[in-house]
């Protein structure tokens, strides 16, 4: 009598194997709780539990013994309770953050032949430490010994690899000895000696009573061996998840690693039966359509041509929506999820291993007040308590740098031993009066300088900035000093944990699930870094993020009891009404293909360890297995980061099969066509306005006495290209902030370029110019541009340009001094009265180049006003300076020009090093400007004139603090300029 069963994959697993169980045993309810079921994983379990429930139609039972028997990425193998104890008396298993300290440290202290090491930085070490630890449990999985690894690589291999072997000694001589040192094992390691002595004892000595292994697919040696031992025992069973029975004996002999097949027919192999001989659990009947749709689509190529297409009636369950990015895939997630609670008692799940996915569909719930069950939690380090411990130890490593400062400070759980409101008034003021700007030395005292220079209305405010600084000081001076001296891990962290304590309230940082999940994580790694080295301050920031990476918060309760978020592996025997299958990219799911960073394919084959394509094949199994669902969902983004993606080959496979082509003219299958009509189709119309009504273009009518009557001429092109602009400018007094930690750029390279040249004609005002002319004005240069060319690259770059500059500068100076050109002066100041308005100019240059002829020189290091503009009347500037000349507006220049020649000089060290831009016709256009700004001065000195935004689309201003007020893209049309 055979002792193999299976479950077909469209059947409820947990379900059908209640229900037989309760066939087989239900009579007797002491023989029902004499059996031991075990199952993959411990949600499995609980799915089994809640299985029975509904069985037995809500009556008492005693349930049998349910146990987690573990599989590929779970370590959940619990000894069986009352099977002589005693011989699973094995060493206990290290905690697995000790082990990963414990293995950093010896990354640490490994030197490649130079003597350098190979982990630049502690975090780096942990990092290694845990692919080590990774290949430490793949190899106690299939139970290689570490010593085999001594002799992996030959002369064949290349010289490299024979480094990366000496690097492994860690595991194969080091490791074993620590272990042996301490008295434990590895868990993983525990796990598989606990399966094959429970495997022994009952080859030895067989149970009384039943023992049934369900829905395991005998990934590993030892789950394996157990199973063939539970095959055979007389009150035995196995029961196997989603075997086909039905596929041809060619294609069952070859499957590739990369099948979801290919494992069972391992396990069958491992358990000496025959693939026929494997029956249907009692009650388990499968839907033919289905399975010969599951069967079809993950036929192995070496046997295509015998590809059948399945009847049509085999996808009636299945939809699917190929979404234009990740966010339309996760409100097309969101939607079909949220549509299953219309129905009363419907369930679904979304089954992906992509977790930001999950991360997007969990926020897109949330506009329904949904918070759905996310099977693999939330990151530890996303948790407010979290991120406060690594803000802080960022901010002390960056001395208090405005970003890193500001991000502490505005941290919800931020006091300082205060009101949160009180703080956040504090620092709001700290930010605009002292952090704006350039970017300030490091350290405190550095922003108390600043404070000190800070203009404030109210005295009482640089006194509470100050004491917040003072008390902001006190609660990090520990940590600061531990940092700068540098000292062991877990000194670093008690150091942390006690600026935390001053920074934030005990009761808000350690209380809730985060905080009980970080508190209790920080005592295991405590424990775990006691007495390592000490390293420097500056890697502590680093080292304490990859010591949290791996931490995670699971909510006790809370979520929704209908909706579910699944990994792959949590997803095995599960089952809803709705199934979604989302990120069905290629490296998404299927994984990519990965040997690792430690040994290549022949070294795994070498050592017997299964290729990565092992991997594809359980993840197309798990596909398979959720493919057979009542209703299916499948999804996939089809572009990511502005890039295309590549669809899982599963999905190529399923186009195929239906003879879809992708692009073709002819119609998608039904189930394409089902999730364009109405998922995708609501994906868009959920975020769609119902109207438009656009916002009317700004037009401000301030009062009279509001208006300005002196401005600078910069402001005058501002008037005249973009009216609100001066309005939010001179009239309400908006400026700009300057950003925070500011670099020096081009407005600062122009500054002191205009000084130089300033101080170069100042210093040689008339007649020829000095033989060392050159090296004067280099070094005037040097002197001026010095903090602007500080940092290596930027001097690097502007250095040659500007040297370029000034030889041409010197030799065009003495060409004009040659041909009789004298300097009237530089950055000389002038005014001009138009009516109501006075406008107020800084010349950069002007000279005198014939008699009562002025040239009026505007020194331009970045764009030059085109002619249209010029023409236009829309670079005022020159135009009026001009007028100035003639008026007598510069006071400080004797007499007046008799005509004026306007030129700009474009001084950007490009080619030559600069050239000369002269302004043709103005003797036109500037009596034209004059006119236009008496016009616009009376027109504007009526209440009833609007400031109107941007009237002219093609003079845009090109620099505008002011677009986000405007928001010009609300009432913007490709016509309507106007005057």
């Amino acid at each position: 009598m055979t002792r193999v069963f299976t479950i077909g994959l469209d059947r409820r697993f947990v379900d059908v194997l209640a229900r037989g169980i309760l066939a087989a045993h239900g009579e007797d309810p002491l023989a029902l709780a004499d059996a031991l079921i075990l199952l993959p994983t411990r949600r499995s379990v609980r799915a089994l539990r809640e299985a029975f429930l509904r069985a037995s139609d809500g009556r008492p039972l005693l349930l049998p013994r349910l146990a987690p028997l573990g599989d590929v990425d779970d370590g959940a193998w619990e000894p069986i309770a009352g099977d002589d104890a005693g011989a699973l008396a094995l060493p206990p298993a290290i905690e697995p953050a000790e082990r990963e300290a414990l293995l950093a440290q010896l990354v640490t202290a490994f030197t490649d032949e130079d003597g350098q090491r190979v982990a630049q930085s502690a975090a780096q070490a942990l990092k290694l430490a845990r692919e080590l630890a990774s290949l430490i449990d793949e190899l106690a999985i299939e139970g290689v010994a570490f010593d085999r690894l001594a002799g992996l690589v030959d002369s064949t291999f290349a010289s490299h690899w024979q480094r990366t072997l000496r690097f492994l000694a860690i595991v194969g001589e080091h490791w074993p000895g620590i272990l042996a040192e301490r008295g434990q094992i590895d868990a993983i390691d525990r796990r598989t000696r606990s399966i094959r002595a429970q495997a022994e004892r009952w080859r030895a000595r067989p149970p009384a009573t039943p023992v049934i292994a369900a829905g395991s697919t005998g990934s590993q040696p030892a789950t394996r061996e157990l199973l063939a031992v539970i095959s055979g025992l007389p009150k035995g069973a196995v029961v196997l998840p989603g075997l086909d029975r039905d596929i041809d004996e060619a294609s069952w002999l070859a499957l590739d690693p990369s099948h979801p097949q290919f494992g069972l027919r391992e396990l069958l192999q491992a358990l000496n039966v025959e693939r026929s001989e494997v029956a249907e659990w009692p009650g388990s009947g499968t839907s033919a359509a289905r399975a010969r749709l599951a069967s079809e689509l993950m036929r192995p190529a070496e046997t295509s041509e015998a590809w059948v297409r399945p009847p049509v009636s085999s996808l009636e369950h299945v939809t699917r929506a190929d979404c234009a990015t990740p966010h339309h895939e996760a409100v097309v997630i969101a939607l079909a999820l949220r549509e299953v609670l219309e129905a009363p008692g419907r369930t679904a799940a979304l089954v992906t291993p992509d977790r930001t996915l999950a991360r997007r569909v969990a926020a897109e719930l949330r506009r329904w007040k949904i918070d759905i069950d996310d099977s693999a939690g939330q990151p530890l380090s996303h948790t407010p308590p979290a991120a406060l411990l690594q803000l802080l130890v960022d901010a002390v490593d960056q001395r208090f740098a405005p970003v890193a400062l500001l991000a502490l400070l505005k941290h919800p759980l931020a006091t300082l031993g205060g009101t949160r409101g009180t703080l956040l008034a504090t620092t709001r003021r700290l930010d605009a009066r002292c952090l704006r700007g350039l970017k300030p030395a490091p350290g405190l005292d550095e922003i108390r300088a600043r404070l000190a220079e800070a203009k404030f209305g109210d005295p009482a405010e640089r006194d509470r900035i100050g004491e917040l600084l003072d008390r902001l000081d006190s609660a990090t001076a520990g940590l600061g000093q531990a940092m700068e001296a540098g000292a062991p891990p877990d000194r670093l962290l008690d150091a942390t944990i006690a600026s935390a304590e001053q920074l934030a309230a005990s009761q808000s940082l350690w209380s809730g699930e985060a905080g009980e999940a970080l508190a209790d994580a920080l005592a295991r790694l405590r424990g775990a870094w006691r007495g390592r080295e000490a390293i420097p301050g500056r890697e502590w920031p680093a080292l304490l993020a990859a010591m949290l990476e791996p931490e995670t918060v699971r909510p006790a309760y809370g979520r929704h009891p209908r909706l579910a978020i699944w990994g792959p592996l949590e997803a095995r025997l599960q089952r809803a009404d709705l199934v979604v299958l989302g990120g069905l990219n290629e490296g998404t799911w299927p994984p990519s293909v990965d040997t690792g960073p430690w040994i290549n394919r022949p070294m795994r084959a070498a050592l017997g360890l299964p290729q990565p394509e092992r991997r594809v094949g359980l993840s197309a199994h798990d596909f398979t297995e959720a493919l057979g669902a009542e209703r299916v969902l499948l999804t996939r983004a089809e572009r990511e980061g502005g890039a295309p993606t590549v669809p899982s080959r599963w999905l190529a496979r399923l186009d195929a099969l239906f003879g879809y082509e992708p692009g073709a003219p002819a119609p998608p299958p039904e189930y394409i066509q089902r999730g364009r009509h109405s998922l995708l189709a609501w994906a868009e119309a959920i975020d769609a306005p119902t109207t438009y009504a656009p916002r009317l273009r700004p037009e401000p009518r301030p009062p009279v006495e509001a208006r300005p009557t002196v401005l600078p001429v910069s402001s005058i092109e501002q008037w005249r290209r973009d009216p609100y602009g001066l309005y939010a400018r001179r009239i309400l007094g908006l400026r700009l902030l300057d950003p925070l930690e500011a670099e020096l750029g081009a407005a600062e390279r122009g500054t002191a370029l205009h000084a130089a040249f300033d101080e170069f004609l100042k210093t040689h005002p008339s007649g020829l110019l000095p033989t060392d002319a050159l090296a004067r004005f280099e070094a005037m240069g040097e002197r001026h541009l010095a903090e602007v060319l500080a940092a290596p690259a930027e001097r690097a770059f502007w250095w040659p340009r500007f040297r370029r500059l000034a030889r041409w500068f010197v030799a065009t100076e003495n060409a004009r001094r040659h041909a009789g050109t004298r300097v009237l002066g530089s950055e000389i100041d002038g005014a001009l009265q138009l009516g109501p308005l006075r406008i107020e100019a800084r010349a950069d240059r002007i000279d005198e180049i014939g008699p009562g002829v002025w040239e009026i020189i505007d020194y331009k290091t970045g764009r030059v006003p085109q002619k249209k503009e010029m023409e236009a009347l829309f670079a005022p500037q020159l135009l009026l300076e001009a007028a100035m000349g003639e008026r007598g507006g510069f006071a400080t220049l004797p007499g007046r020009a008799g005509s004026a020649h306007l030129s700009y000089w474009q001084a950007n060290g490009l080619g030559d090093g600069g050239s000369v831009n002269a302004v043709e016709n103005s003797d036109e256009l500037v009596p034209r400007m004059l006119a236009l700004v008496e016009r616009m001065a009376t027109h504007y000195a009526s209440p009833d004139t609007p400031y109107r935004a941007v009237p002219w689309s093609a003079f845009m201003p090109f620099f505008n603090d002011y677009k986000h007020l405007e928001r010009i893209a609300e009432w913007s049309t490709a016509g309507g300029d106007e005057e």
